[in-house]
């Protein structure tokens, strides 16, 4: 039974995640995936995590479209954001403390960087970008990460104890 549970937890929270990206996805710099996710590994743990990274990511390419760069980025990405807050979420004591918000906060804000960082290393490697079209890039790229930067503290701050604790008490 417990099996089954994770396998439709991880199904339902994947389908969650898509569609969380698909209403706000054509909003330049606003999103919710990062909080959902920080909040389910931390609750769940490593390997749901995990499962919902290459789920989510191969699933995302059934509703957006398949591009090599983005589905490498979200299958890196996501194990990453994964592996982080599930070990995170097993060595603090998941009581939905204020330490525990402005420890997770900044942690999120700064893989919301590393995203953006990873995308500018891997799409002009993987299309060949000149240095001066890699660079435009990274540039243009600022103007998305200081805005979704924000949206992560703002989101993680208000929504990381509500969400954990419904989480953390549907995991037993």
């Amino acid at each position: 039974m417990e099996k089954t549970r994770k396998i439709v937890r991880t199904a339902m929270f994947t389908a969650m995640l898509i569609g969380a990206q698909f209403i706000l996805s054509s909003v330049s710099g606003i999103e919710i995936v990062t909080v959902l996710f920080v909040c389910f590994s931390y609750s769940y743990g490593i390997r749901e995590g995990i499962a919902v990274a290459a789920l989510f990511s191969l699933v995302r390419c059934l509703v957006f479209g398949f591009f090599i760069n983005v589905f490498i980025l979200y299958i890196i990405y996501y194990s990453l954001l994964s592996l982080f807050f599930g070990w995170l979420g097993h060595r603090l004591s998941r009581n939905n403390s204020f330490k525990e918000v402005m420890i997770t906060v900044p942690c999120a804000v700064i893989f919301t960087l590393l995203f953006t960082l990873l995308d500018d290393i891997l799409t002009p490697l993987i299309f060949g970008f000149t240095k001066n079209a890699a660079t435009t890039y990274f540039f243009a790229s600022l103007y998305t990460v200081i805005p979704q930067m924000v949206c992560t503290a703002v989101t993680v701050t208000v929504f990381f104890n509500p969400l954990t604790k419904i989480f953390l008490k549907t995991s037993n």
